[in-house]
């Protein structure tokens, strides 16, 4: 899965911004921290987005094709941000031949969002994972922390209206 760049509009803060300055300042002399500092940056923001990779580029003095290829390659990363409600649909094998792909369809099309994207108010974003070892209850998806199963794409609209929707 090729990870997508958020569309919606980056609204870090002063303080943001100040926190990184400070990790990156911390850091900058040692390279081999890079990662640590993406993992600290995403801690601060909540996601990795460009004007992100370019203060920890710049502040590291490392290319931004470097801090990008490193936010793309591990899975850890993500270039958009999380919603509130933050689904998480499983397509691994068994919650996919179960129905778990229509399920993820379905929520596209009620959030009017695709994979990895939030609403733009910020309340809800889509994810797709690979198995959260709940094979025995396929088809399943998260919602935050709390977790769903045996569920048809008919469940969509109850789950999404206990969250606001």
């Amino acid at each position: 899965m090729q990870k997508k760049i958020s569309s919606n509009p980056f609204r870090g803060t002063p303080e943001q911004e100040a926190k990184l300055k400070e990790i990156i300042a911390a850091n900058k002399h040692d390279k081999s921290r890079l990662m640590g500092v993406m993992q600290e940056a995403q801690g601060v923001y909540g996601y990795l987005p460009i004007e992100v990779q370019n203060m920890i580029a710049e502040g590291m003095e490392v290319p931004l094709e470097k801090v990008f290829g490193v936010a793309t390659f591990y899975a850890q990363f993500s270039l958009s941000p999380k919603g509130d409600c933050n689904i998480s649909v499983c397509l691994g094998t068994a919650c996919y031949v179960k129905g778990s792909g229509d399920i993820y369809d379905e929520l596209q099309a009620e959030l009017g969002i695709g994979g990895d994207e939030c609403t733009p108010d910020g309340k809800f974003s889509l994810t797709a994972c690979r198995c959260i070892g709940a094979c025995g209850l396929a088809p399943v998806l998260t919602v935050n922390e709390e977790v769903y199963g045996r569920l048809t794409k008919d469940d969509v609209p109850t789950i999404l209206a206990k969250y606001g929707k």
